[in-house]
């Protein structure tokens, strides 16, 4: 059994796609579905009228403002061209949400993946929410690969951008594949391993994998003329600075390979799949509450990083998604869950992509699971086959908008509380209570403002509840404790709510009222959330 999860996890590549609204990210996973064949044309979020959206956006919210709310797993084959043994690898693709609103489902996303593609936009740069997402990578240790997309439009120049990443987050990047022609004239490629040049040809509307033709430097210099000699000049500038791809420091998270590419015509994704393929890690152990390390060909463990409900609309289930850290699963398998200590039966296991579902019999570390109708799951919990393990919980994100929920009429308190009960199980958003307050008008905590439009759109279409909400005017917590709670509860401008975790955190109105407040009791406990903001 352990030499086959282990030559399984050999195969195995789990990433996800990291960036900024806008930077083209579900073109991009639709570009990775076209080129492993799983389907046979690439729709386009923002293309021309008629066209389908991308098939990895199920919500009706999602289709009628062109962003990714949830997130969805996709797992294929993909067999690379340098392959050793010629056997596929297994490429588990875990979309996260793209818009900025959705930061907080985004880290637990990737409390489930071995590596991630930055993915940046040409023109833009490192845009805000990308620079959060890298610093929640770099703290969880994943190793990252830049993507420059939309290369086929105007933006700035390879080593603007590649400066800019080095000066503002401290990561070297090393150009595996460098362009042919400046932003809005995209070529080709220049292999900076090989030497060689890959030239591309449109397809009508991006629709099709892209024809590539692989020529030697001479013919790309024939051809190309000063684009190849001005590639080639700016890639051996990179080497004698030292920005060639260093496998160690890529893995340490000093260095970040590199590659140019247009999701939208298809350009430089193949190269992406060979990249990952190559370089990034197969799965590995993971450490457990008690610090000790779960190795990959264990007994079956795994963690469950989003609860999703509501995808099917005439079914009102409960998908709960889990990464497997180790072992072999097998549907039908009855394993415990830590945190309660309870029997748990796997029947009903699929892979999800959207709306689309397979049925899963056996899956191996690195691969994401969808469990239907996990009630008594939510994220962050462990399950479990063989010798006990409870991995470590995942962190909430520092909420940074805050509005009071209320049923309209109320004959409806029961559903109101029976919802705000599944939507805090499902992590959608965080949920603040206090004594003055109490639970007929719950305070929501949330890092974007359209969180509060998923509550209450799901209010409405899956409990039948039309509720009002209203903004509250904090715009930051902290974490605090009980001793210092009554002194900051006497304070203008703060409230102090505890959370359903059990976390005491005290809302602030400003970051002047919080500096006031630490600088006169600085005995006060405030400690900063992940990813709070400055």
């Amino acid at each position: 059994m352990s030499s086959d999860v282990a030559t399984e996890v050999k195969r195995r590549r789990t990433f996800a796609i990291i960036s900024h609204p806008d930077a083209g990210k579900s073109t991009m996973t639709e570009a990775l579905a076209l080129h492993a064949r799983m389907i046979s044309e690439a729709g386009a979020i923002h293309g021309k009228a008629g066209r389908k959206s991308t098939v990895s956006d199920w919500m009706e919210m999602e289709k009628a403002r062109g962003i990714s709310v949830s997130s969805t797993a996709l797992q294929f084959n993909y067999a690379a061209e340098h392959s050793d043994d010629g056997i596929p690898s297994v490429i588990n693709l875990v979309d996260t949400p793209g818009h900025a609103d959705f930061s907080e489902d985004t880290y637990r996303v990737l409390t489930a993946v071995d590596a991630a593609v930055m993915l940046i936009d040409a023109a833009k740069g490192l845009e805000p929410q990308t620079l959060k997402l890298f610093q929640v990578c770099r703290h969880r240790g994943i190793p990252v690969i830049t993507v420059i997309n939309k290369w086929d439009r105007p933006g700035q120049t390879p080593l603007e951008l590649i400066d800019e990443i080095t000066e503002r987050i401290g990561l070297t990047p090393t150009p595996l594949f460098f362009p042919v022609g400046i932003a809005g004239d995209f070529r080709g490629l220049l292999d900076r391993r090989t030497g060689e040049y890959v030239h591309f040809t449109r397809t009508a509307g991006g629709a099709k994998i892209a024809p590539e033709e692989i020529m030697s430097a001479d013919d790309a210099a024939a051809r190309e003329g000063d684009e190849w000699t001005a590639a080639v000049e700016e890639s051996e500038l990179l080497s004698e600075m030292g920005q060639d791809h260093d496998q160690e420091m890529f893995l340490a998270g000093q260095t970040s390979p590199m590659i140019f590419a247009s999701a939208m015509l298809n350009f430089g994704v193949r190269q992406l799949l060979e990249v990952l393929v190559e370089l990034a890690p197969p799965p590995a152990g993971r450490v457990d509450v008690e610090g000790r390390e779960r190795p990959v060909t264990d007994p079956f463990s795994a963690v469950v990083f989003k609860v999703q409900a509501g995808m099917d609309s005439s079914h009102r289930d409960r998908l709960a998604y889990m990464r497997i850290v180790s072992g072999e699963f097998e549907r039908g398998m009855v394993v415990t869950h830590a945190q309660t200590g309870k029997p748990f039966a796997t029947k009903y296991a699929q892979a999800v992509f959207g709306r689309d579902r397979s049925t899963v019999d056996t899956a191996y570390p690195g691969d994401v699971v969808g469990l239907v109708n996990a009630t008594a799951l939510a994220p962050g919990d462990t399950l479990f086959d063989g010798p006990k393990v409870q991995f470590p919980p995942i962190p909430s994100f520092a909420p940074e908008h805050f509005s009071t929920l209320r049923a309209t009429t109320a004959d409806k308190y029961k559903q109101f509380r029976k919802a705000m009960d599944q939507l805090d199980s499902e992590g959608v958003v965080q949920v603040l209570r206090n004594d003055t307050r109490g639970d007929m008008s719950p305070v929501l905590a949330a890092v974007g403002p359209m969180q509060f439009e998923v509550v209450t759109a799901r209010m409405k279409a899956e409990f039948n509840v039309d509720t009002i909400i209203e903004p509250l005017g904090y715009t930051l917590a902290r974490r605090t404790d009980a001793e210092s709670a009554p002194e900051l509860d006497r304070q203008r401008g703060v409230e102090v709510f505890t959370r359903t975790d059990g976390a005491i955190l005290a809302l602030f109105s400003d970051k002047w009222r919080l500096q006031y407040i630490e600088k006169e009791h600085p005995d006060l406990t405030l400690q900063p959330l992940v990813a709070a903001a400055d």
